[in-house]
């Protein structure tokens, strides 16, 4: 009881903290820390499928953007309440993982990494060519999205909640899928696939499955970037967002559910602090993601985290 207990605790301070940032924070904080928590759920949907599953996939942000576009389309099209637009940018990001994992997952190592990076930009370059919805200049969203008619999201403070408890959710989610059978297969697979293949069990529709599932997630963050920043553009699928997300899962600990988001709120509170010292912060910012890489476990380690099973 005490261990379970012990374990809980680095996740209850994380998310306590969360919840309590409205208390004192200005709108700026508001939306700064909304923005590090939306990043946290797609790299919580990307470590699962890379600390699970050991899919390097430099294709996330695509679907990300394909969630953000779901519901700018959609707004400029009249339909606005989230109750429909939201769910629409998880099964279009969905569906999307799930065409291109079919073809790139038969690849393994730097294959999957290319596959996916090619796919990723094939969805760049065509949001920069939907002349309709802005093209290269991006969508502009008239205001944010209604929930069953409400403007309840337009508070920034029942944002703040909406996002955190919709990260809770995912990362329970996340965490129940890697300590589930499911999940152990796709561990299995990244620890020794030919083991695994030996007693019977292909990892493709695993891995599949888990792909998908990202990509779902990954289309929610999307759906709720779109409402924070009210703008939708094809730079939300560039490779160099991908690259920030592998960034946040590998600084947060990939192998624990908890370090995705503390490493995309490390990442994204760090890089602001630093960037109002500094114009070069950069400089700076590369050398402590470099002692955290070295730690072998990421910020995951300072919160006691090393696994989740």
């Amino acid at each position: 009881m005490r261990t379970r207990l012990s374990r809980l605790l680095p996740a209850l301070a994380v998310f306590g903290a969360l919840a309590a940032v409205p208390a004192f924070a200005d709108t700026y904080m508001l939306s700064l820390v909304a923005r590090g928590m939306i990043f946290a759920l797609a790299a919580t949907s990307l470590g699962f499928v890379l600390g699970q599953g050991g899919l390097v996939s430099f294709g996330h942000a695509a679907v990300m953007g394909i969630g953000a576009y779901a519901v700018g389309i959609l707004m400029e099209e009249g339909t606005r309440d989230a109750l429909l637009s939201f769910p629409a940018a998880m099964a279009a990001a969905g569906a999307f993982a799930l065409v291109t994992g079919a073809i790139s997952l038969r690849t393994r190592g730097v294959y999957f990494i290319m596959i996916t990076l090619a796919f990723g930009q094939m969805a760049f370059f065509v949001a920069q060519s939907l002349s309709a919805y802005g093209g290269d200049d991006g969508l502009s969203l008239a205001a944010r999205s209604t929930v069953a008619g409400q403007k309840w999201l337009k508070d920034p403070r029942i944002f703040h909640f909406t996002v955190l408890g919709l990260l809770v959710l995912t990362v329970l989610a996340c965490r129940m899928l890697a300590r589930a059978p499911f999940g152990r297969v796709l561990a299995a697979g990244r620890q020794n696939e030919r083991r695994l293949r030996a007693l019977g069990i292909d990892p493709y529709p695993y891995r599949l499955v888990a792909f998908v599932i990202a990509g779902a997630f990954a289309g929610l963050s999307g759906a709720l970037y779109a409402n924070l920043t009210e703008f939708v553009s094809p730079a939300y699928l560039s490779w160099h967002r991908s690259a920030e997300f592998i960034v946040m899962v590998v600084a947060g600990g990939a192998t624990s559910v908890l370090g995705p988001v503390a490493g995309a709120l490390g990442v994204v509170l760090v890089e602001e602090g630093l960037s109002h010292l500094t114009e070069h912060w950069r400089i700076l910012f590369g050398p402590l993601l470099v002692l955290l890489v070295l730690g072998r476990g990421g910020l995951a380690t300072l919160l006691g985290r090393r696994g989740d099973g």
